[in-house]
Order: structure tokens, then C-alpha cells, then sequence
């Protein structure tokens, strides 16, 4: 696939924060000079300063300046307004300083309104302090700051989201293929963004793929592998079994075939592990009584449990005896079955195991506890992984199976599971299913 060509995302967000302070100067600038213009143009305006020119300048030329100033005032007060008469050659040098300076053109400054005479007379025109049209040079600056954290907030919020939104994607189709889905990806729309989001977004996808083809190979293979020894070590302990009947050492055919028997429950148990996790949340379901199955349990370990000389005892609480749970009965009896044995293998003689029923909430609870040496807090975490075994658990006859199987089919029944070691020592395992509430 050919490299795209990116538009990096720290230009992006540069170039946007720089537009955005260009547009809020400019749009406030204008703002204010229209603010002016109108203010301007109101005095400009009003009715009969043209007129009042022409009556003035007549009175000027006629009764002299003193005349000319006072009409000038009253006419003033009653139109709000300062009014001053240049005479011919006068500069603005006549008006008053704040007056004089807005009179040059500027972005901020309200000016006067002018109107040529005639004559090369000029009237002066501006409102009184506090009067109708003369705009407040503060009103100008609370205008821009109004603007510009109008403009500068939409566009942070604009880039904030876009950013946020496909990395809050990315993350959430991150958590469900991590929960179990990996057939999601992060979306088109995302993955062909052309900046590093868009990158990452891709390199994702890229790195899922990967990864899911990688597992999907490693289960067959597994699987495969198991299928193709099932028929030999058949034949090989149906080859022991006669070479036994033939008059072969006794002791040493007992050996292989136990050897043979091991490896075949190695491989039912790896078909079994993976035939849980193919199923996954497509397994048969019925309402099963947990209590009952796990009787059934303890009645089938029995002799096993007699032989190690550990004895197992069974607590039920009064509030589960009738409780039922959405599920396979014999996929819950291997998983109970798996536990009970890990128990019962790490358990010296004369000890006891103790398996506890109870109901918290809409959970069905079920605790066994063994009385073994325990678990290095570090190995807790791995205890249910495929294959892995503990240093204490190395000389024992499990391959680490037992627990990841008892893991897969608890979490395949929407339950939870956990280990921790005991107060008194040995390991605690817990297993938490949600009760079935039928009609």
C-alpha cells in the first residue's frame, strides 16, 4: 500500500490557533470600526447642523465671535452635543486635546462629525460626556475580549474534540477486543485521517490483525497437534497392553503405560481448554443447581481424596441450597472438578479441604480452600494461564491446564474467578456466578 502523505497534527493545531487569533483581531477590528462608522454617521444625521452652519457663520460675521460662541452652546444643550465653527485657516489646534487627537483616522477612537460650509468654514460636532452616539472606549476593548474568547473557545473546542473523539474510540474498541471481541477494528473514517491520529489508527488495525492471526494459529496448532497424538497414543497403549499379555516386565510396561496415559490426558485436557474457548459464549445453556453439581464433585473425588488421605468438607449456606445458575452442567462440573483437584494435589495427608457455598447479592459464591504451602504473591496473577506452574507445583503430576480451563468456562458464564492465599496458609480459590432467575 502506498504511503500516504500526512498533514502533521502539530501543524494542524498551530496553523488553527493562529487563524483563530487572525480572525478574532480582524473581526473585532471591524466590529469597532462599524460601532464607529454608525456613531459617526448618527451625528452626521442630525436634523439641521447644516442649517445651523449657515446661522451661525451669518451670526459670526454679523455680531462676532462672543455671539457666535453663545449660540453655539445653547444649540449644543439642546442636541447634546459639543459644537464648534472653524473659521477659515483655523486649525484643529482650536479644539479641545481629546477632541483634536480623534479628528486623525484610527481603528479605536470614535471621531467627530465634520461638515464643510462653505467658505472654508468647518463645523465640529461630538456629544457631550455621557450623551446619546459618543461610544465608551472600554465598550470597545469588552467587545474584543467578548470576540476573541468567543472565537478562540469554539475553536479549542473544535480541536479538542477532534482530537479527543477517535483516541476516546480508539480506546473503547481497545477495551472490547481486549474483553474478548477481536474482530473490531478502529473505523475507516478514523484509520484515513491524514495526520498521526490517522497513523496510529492504522498501525492499530495493522497491529490487531497481527496479533488475532498469531493466536488463531497458536489455538490451531494446539488443537491440531492434540487431535493428530490421540490416535497413536492409542495405539501405543493398546500395543502395551498386549505386549503386557505376552509376558513383557511388568513393572516396566506399567511404567509406559502410565506414561501413555498422561500424555492422553494432557491432550483431552488441552482439546477441552480450547473447545471452551471456541464455544465461548455459543455453549449450550440450561439452569443448572451449582450445589448439586458440586456434590457430585466431591462424590466422584472421593476415592482420589482417600487415597491422598485428605479429607474434603463441604459448607452450604441456607440461603443457596435453592439457588440455580444459567449454564453447561458439564462444563461447570470440569471446572469444579479442576479446582477440587488442584486442591487436592497440593494438600498434604491429613489435611482437609473445605469447599463453601454461599450467596452474596445476585451472585452465587464458591470458595475452596486447601491447606497446602501456598503461593508466592508474585505467581497469584499467572495462576490461570495455560502451562503455567508455580515452582512448588514443578515435581507435581499437572501441566497447568487445570485453572486456565476452570477460567475459561467460569468467564464463559459471565462469572469471575480469582486466587488468593489463606490466613491460616494454603490457597483460596473463588468463583462468583451470576443466579438464574427463571419465570
Amino acid at each position: 500500500m502506498a504511503k500516504r502523505r500526512l498533514f502533521p497534527l502539530f501543524w494542524r493545531i498551530f496553523l488553527l490557533i493562529w487563524l483563530a487569533m487572525a480572525v478574532t483581531v480582524l473581526a473585532s477590528n471591524l466590529a469597532t470600526r462599524q460601532l464607529i462608522d454608525q456613531e459617526r454617521q448618527a451625528i452626521e444625521r442630525q436634523e439641521g447642523l447644516r442649517t445651523l452652519a449657515q446661522e451661525a457663520i451669518r451670526i459670526r460675521q454679523t455680531r462676532g465671535g462672543r455671539a457666535l460662541r453663545r449660540f453655539l452652546h445653547q444649540q449644543g444643550l439642546e442636541r447634546d452635543l459639543h459644537i464648534v465653527l472653524l473659521e477659515p485657516g483655523r486649525r484643529n489646534e482650536h479644539l479641545p486635546p481629546e477632541v483634536r487627537d480623534r479628528m486623525e483616522p484610527g481603528w479605536h477612537r470614535p471621531r467627530p462629525a465634520v461638515f464643510p460650509v462653505g467658505d472654508g468654514y468647518r463645523l465640529v460636532a461630538w456629544p457631550r460626556i455621557g450623551g446619546e452616539g459618543w461610544l465608551d472606549p472600554r465598550l470597545f476593548r469588552l467587545l474584543e475580549l467578548i470576540i476573541g474568547f468567543v472565537l478562540i473557545t469554539l475553536a479549542c473546542w473544535w480541536l479538542a474534540r477532534r482530537i479527543s473523539r477517535p483516541l476516546r474510540h480508539m480506546e473503547h474498541t481497545a477495551r472490547q477486543i481486549a474483553g474478548g471481541d477481536p474482530t473490531l477494528r478502529v473505523s475507516d473514517r478514523i484509520a484515513n485521517r491524514l495526520d498521526e491520529i490517522g497513523a496510529l489508527a492504522t498501525a492499530f488495525n495493522d497491529m490487531t490483525d497481527r496479533l488475532c492471526h498469531l493466536l488463531e494459529r497458536q489455538k490451531h496448532l494446539l488443537r491440531d497437534i492434540s487431535h493428530d497424538l490421540r490416535t497413536p497414543l492409542t495405539r501405543q497403549r493398546i500395543a502395551i497392553e498386549l505386549a503386557s499379555d505376552t509376558g513383557a516386565d511388568p513393572g516396566l510396561m506399567a511404567s509406559i503405560l502410565r506414561q501413555n496415559e498422561r500424555l492422553e490426558a494432557m491432550t483431552a485436557q488441552i482439546l477441552t481448554l480450547y473447545q471452551v474457548i471456541e464455544e465461548g459464549g455459543e455453549m449450550s445453556r440450561e439452569a443448572v443447581d451449582p450445589v448439586r453439581v458440586l456434590q457430585q464433585v466431591l462424590q466422584d473425588a472421593a476415592d482420589y481424596a482417600e487415597q491422598r488421605g485428605v479429607d474434603c468438607r463441604l459448607e452450604v449456606r441456607a440461603d443457596c441450597r435453592l439457588v440455580s445458575v444459567l449454564g453447561d452442567p458439564h462444563l461447570l462440573q470440569r471446572a469444579f472438578d479442576n479446582i477440587l483437584q488442584n486442591a487436592l494435589d497440593h494438600t498434604p495427608p491429613g489435611r482437609v479441604v473445605v469447599c463453601r457455598c454461599r450467596r452474596t447479592d445476585d451472585r452465587f459464591c464458591l470458595e475452596v480452600q486447601d491447606q497446602g504451602p501456598g503461593v508466592a504473591d508474585a505467581a497469584l496473577a499467572h495462576l490461570f494461564e495455560p502451562f503455567y506452574r508455580t515452582d512448588e507445583a514443578r515435581s507435581g503430576q499437572g501441566w497447568g491446564l487445570g485453572l486456565a480451563i476452570a477460567r475459561d468456562i467460569v468467564v464463559g458464564h459471565d462469572g469471575a474467578i480469582e486466587a488468593a492465599n489463606g490466613q491460616d496458609g494454603g490457597l483460596v480459590v473463588r468463583i462468583a456466578l451470576p443466579v438464574f432467575v427463571g419465570d
